[in-house]
């Protein structure tokens, strides 16, 4: 299919064959907020005893885990499963410090600020 399409256009004007449905950074955020919903419900489920905490974490998980793979398939992996972990990782943080009460140190909120600013320079590179 694709040798038939280049013999009537160029190269140049053929689209790939596969091209995302959604924006493969929108998807990777997306993937990164519904990780901090799995990993803030975890505790809500109580070892998984409680039904609906357990239902709404497994959902998340197979929806964050769903659109880090479609992201994956047109970004680097490597960039992409730190960006996944960052967000996660300073989501739950911030989740913890809010509504659990956790400590909200200076050390920790430095923390935070240099996987932010390490995602983000992974994002620019």
């Amino acid at each position: 299919m694709t040798e038939q399409l280049a013999q009537v256009a160029p190269a140049s004007q053929v689209t790939p064959a596969i091209t995302p449905w959604m924006n493969p950074w929108i998807m990777l955020v997306i993937a990164g907020l519904l990780e901090v919903v799995w990993a803030s419900g975890m505790k809500s489920t109580q070892g998984f005893t409680k039904l609906w905490p357990s239902v709404v974490v497994i959902a998340a998980m197979i929806a964050s885990f769903t659109l880090l793979a479609q992201a994956m398939r047109f970004l680097p992996a490597g960039t992409s499963y730190a960006i996944w972990v960052g967000i996660g990782a300073v989501g739950v943080a911030i989740f913890g410090m809010v509504y659990l009460k956790e400590p909200a140190t200076i050390w920790r909120i430095t923390c935070i600020t240099l996987i932010l600013l390490g995602v983000l320079g992974l994002k620019l590179r």
